[in-house]
């Protein structure tokens, strides 16, 4: 295995772990804001509040005693997603693509009873998937109808674009695409593919798994440089948004594609990885520099002022 020196990788404006600790989050995100995006709940609320598109959610389990009603609760839908409100890092979500009698069914093709769900449910309540291990609520959603723009792209799962947005300004993003290692989910944590996007036209750039490139897609083999996000200016705006709905400065937008609802914001996130600079086969330091030699200039300008800056400024590898 070999290491890149230290000088090299500032060379290339690569953003490491302590710099975005120190240096943007704990500079840029009050912790009293962390709530807003560390309870998907509550980001949920704010979505709403602002207008902002978000998948429906179905159902909201907060106590251990309602798991005994969860059978009516999901008896309309054959497709549902169930994630701990304030998990991270993908765990603890749970994927059902389809319904077999009695069986739940997973984009593995596993089947669960619904005495199996509850239980999951139950150890989310718990707080086994939440930070810090503390006691959490289960969200129901609806899952998301991916639009045909990505057959092939993923597998048995829903894609999605993480946006990385610094002071309002939509700065690098990458597509998440599921893989069957994933079970379904789009956490590169977990085996997913990330596909560094080109910020100006949607485009993507390079593609890597567990942070080596690859030029398809491990279970579908579809050529990854063929991926093109549809509605990509919208995906900026919604990105872009985030900032003004949270105050956060430095953040990572979630933002989905509903075949037929169009681009809505999954999740967000305080402390976004750094594997999207892999993806994109640059550093991010560059423009978050330029972004802050703005001062005031930045705070005064429009959502749309700042998307275009972005891309004005940006020059993949």
């Amino acid at each position: 295995m070999t290491f890149a020196h230290p000088s090299h990788l500032r060379k290339k404006g690569i953003v490491g772990m302590n710099a975005r600790n120190v240096s943007y989050i704990a500079r840029y995100n009050q912790r009293a804001l962390y709530p807003l995006v560390d309870d998907k709940y509550e980001t949920k609320q704010l979505a709403h509040k602002h207008g902002v598109p978000a998948p429906e959610l179905y159902g909201l389990i907060r106590y251990q005693h309602q798991l005994k009603n969860l059978k009516e609760i999901l008896e309309p839908y054959t497709q549902f997603v169930i994630k701990p409100s304030q998990g991270s890092a993908g765990k603890g979500i749970l994927v059902i693509m389809g319904r077999e009698g009695e069986f739940f069914i997973k984009p593995s093709g596993e089947k669960l009873t619904l005495k199996e769900i509850q239980r999951h449910i139950s150890n989310t309540l718990s707080g086994l998937y939440s930070l810090g291990g503390r006691d959490d609520k289960a969200l129901i959603e609806a899952l998301i109808q991916f639009t045909d723009a990505f057959d092939g792209f993923s597998y048995q799962g829903v894609p999605d674009v993480r946006v990385i947005v610094f002071k309002g300004f939509p700065v690098m993003a990458m597509m998440r695409l599921s893989t069957k290692s994933s079970d379904g989910k789009a956490n590169l944590h977990q085996g997913a593919v990330g596909v560094g996007i080109n910020i100006v036209d949607g485009c993507a750039l390079k593609a890597v798994q567990f942070n080596k490139s690859i030029l398809a897609h491990p279970d579908t083999n579809r050529t990854l440089s063929e991926l093109v996000v549809p509605h990509w200016d919208e995906v900026l705006n919604l990105a872009a948004k985030s900032y003004e709905m949270t105050n956060l400065g430095y953040l990572g937008a979630d933002v989905v594609l509903d075949k037929n609802l169009g681009p809505m914001v999954l999740e967000l996130n305080a402390r976004p990885g750094l594997a999207i600079q892999v993806a994109n086969g640059i550093g991010l330091l560059t423009i978050l520099q330029k972004i802050e030699a703005l001062g005031k200039t930045a705070d005064q300008m429009t959502l749309q002022e700042r998307i275009s800056f972005s891309k004005n400024f940006y020059q993949p590898a």
